[in-house]
């Protein structure tokens, strides 16, 4: 191919009509970028000397935390040690569990292209570079390349915990079970650089990924619960069979069991679909790198340095923000409810209002009750500190579910000008925007208990919606919790020593939940056990003491914002 054929003027590249300003004699790609080589020289052995250390520092972390745990597991076994009593557990949680993760990992890739995408150069690349008269493609092809490395890296450390797992629970040979591990492992997320490849260059596919992302994200819930009930003892082969072979994310899972007893017919072609599709997809990708609109690269790299800026400022919900915008595309739900005809509840109004505008949070909040429900089921069966944090898992998903709700509050302390409009004071007013998550979340763990009870939850199932006030005042505490306190970073715990404040940044970052999670998760973990009607009334109690003292905290918090947002206070 030629330079006139490969060269393209960038108003073309964003899509436009206009014909090239700049022909092949006006093609500076390769005189630009050894001119780019040769200034870079000097800072290179700088850079590598950087990423040595910090793929040491990887390494060393690794062989310490896992490598060195691992070789004691296996020398036990050679001593004696039997850990096949785990292997029908692990065999049984695989087929569903290998989809789940598959389709989650695909998920997430293609999620990553709606905002960010795996080519996204430094901004002074897009910003001068790209828009001088050079070809695209050698520009960009090293970043989607790195991209891939990136992905590789976390493939082929799963790998090496699925041959670790296989060995010690099923003792199958080492080499095989790395082997096949590496099919799905390698794969998938390579798979997914090229999809979200696709969705960043491609506003069709981006639609069709916004569009999906629910349904996707049911499948994966939907096949993680399957493997729990597969662990559980209520397999359903048939069924497993067909998730399996429905796609990339299956086939990973059937590499895995190739070398095991439970072993599905196909395990070679799988793993050979698996890396002709992965290889057609580099090709493919490879080739149309050069097609991203330049547009649209600037504005992946100004989102991209927005939320890394943000994430070293420690401002993780200006982050969230920028995400999610970007990956939204400015979509927006047009609902109308009739204005209420009683000014008192306007408010009301407002926070149902945005809630079904952003139909995202209702599933986010439905799909994370889910795992809340599922969680209690081993609560309920386990004794002692296990069932405590088992019951406090539970209620942190239920904490996360909840938190999607709380949206408009947190919205209402981002700025508290806006509060101008409501005639209460704005403690007052916080505490009224807990009164529509509250009444859905009831909603919502009565509709959960309501389905609990025919699978013979029995009373105990009642607890969900005694969790609900107190989890709400929690999210209600952490929404007033104003602008982030990056000076806690610094502060030594203790007086006198040399650590750092991360422990009381994170204690002040997540206070509601710290406090509601471990204390609630006393007296519902012992209801669990005793499964019985009489354990609601004390429980019933104690979530009503706990939700009254965490708003009169979230009270005291927003009592204490409009003085903070006054100009010239620190």
């Amino acid at each position: 191919m030629s330079r006139a054929e490969t060269a393209a003027e960038p108003g073309e590249r964003d899509g436009a009509t206009a014909p090239a300003e700049w022909t092949a004699d006006d093609d500076w790609t390769d005189e630009a970028l050894a001119l780019l080589r040769a200034l870079r020289a000097p800072h290179r052995r700088n850079r590598a000397k950087q990423v040595a250390f910090a793929l040491y520092c990887t390494v060393l972390l690794m062989l310490s935390w896992a490598g060195v745990p691992s070789l004691g597991l296996f020398l036990q076994a050679s001593m004696g040690a039997d850990y096949t009593h785990y292997g029908p557990g692990l065999l049984a949680a695989l087929p569903s569990g290998a989809a789940a993760a598959g389709l989650a990992v695909l998920l997430l890739a293609v999620r990553d292209g709606l905002w960010r995408g795996p080519v996204v150069p430094p901004r002074a690349t897009t910003d001068w570079l790209l828009a001088h008269p050079v070809r695209p493609r050698p520009v960009l092809r090293p970043w989607f390349w790195l991209s891939c490395a990136l992905a590789a890296f976390p493939g082929v450390v799963v790998a090496l915990g699925g041959m670790v797992a296989l060995g010690l629970t099923v003792r199958t040979g080492l080499p095989a079970a790395l082997g096949w591990c590496l099919a799905g492992a390698l794969c998938l997320p390579l798979l997914g650089v090229c999809a979200g490849l696709l969705v960043q260059r491609d506003p069709r596919a981006a639609r069709w990924a916004r569009l999906l992302t629910p349904y996707a994200t049911v499948l994966v819930l939907a096949f993680a619960t399957q493997s729990a009930l597969a662990v559980a003892g209520h397999p359903v082969h048939w069924l497993e069979r067909i998730e399996l072979w429905s796609g990339p994310w299956g086939w990973a899972g059937i590499a895995a069991l190739a070398p095991t007893p439970a072993a599905v017919p196909g395990g070679a072609v799988a793993a050979a679909l698996l890396a002709v599709l992965t290889a057609l997809g580099l090709l493919l990708a490879d080739r149309t790198i050069g097609t991203v609109s330049l547009t649209l690269l600037r504005e992946r790299a100004r989102t991209a340095a927005g939320v890394l800026a943000a994430l070293r400022t420690v401002e993780l919900r200006a982050a969230r923000l920028a995400v999610t915008d970007a990956s939204d595309g400015g979509r927006r739900v047009r609902v109308r409810l009739p204005a209420p005809r009683k000014p008192w509840l306007a408010l009301y109004w407002r926070d149902t209002l945005a809630l079904l505008r952003t139909p995202a949070r209702l599933g986010r909040a439905v799909l994370l009750a889910v795992p809340a429900l599922l969680c209690a089921v081993p609560a309920h069966g386990s004794r002692g500190a296990l069932s405590w944090a088992i019951t406090a898992l539970a209620l942190l998903f239920g904490y996360l579910a909840l938190a999607q709700l709380l949206e408009p509050a947190r919205i209402e302390t981002d700025d508290v000008r806006r509060s101008s409009w409501s005639p209460y004071p704005f403690a007052g007013l916080m505490l009224r925007h807990a009164v529509v998550p509250a009444a859905l979340g009831l909603v919502l763990a009565v509709a959960g208990a309501a389905a609990v009870l025919p699978l013979g939850g029995g009373a105990a199932a009642w607890l969900a919606p005694l969790a609900v006030p107190p989890l709400v005042a929690a999210g209600l505490v952490n929404a007033c919790r104003g602008r982030a306190r990056r000076d806690l970073l610094y502060r030594s715990p203790q007086p006198g020593s040399a650590g750092t404040g991360v422990p009381l940044f994170v204690a002040w970052y997540a206070a509601g939940p710290a406090v509601a999670v471990p204390v609630l998760a006393l007296p519902l973990s012992a209801a669990l056990r005793a499964g019985t009607a009489a354990a609601l009334p004390q429980t019933a109690l104690i979530s009503a003491a706990l939700t009254a003292v965490l708003l009169q905290w979230a009270r005291a918090r927003a009592a204490a914002l409009p003085a903070q947002a006054r100009p010239g206070r620190s």
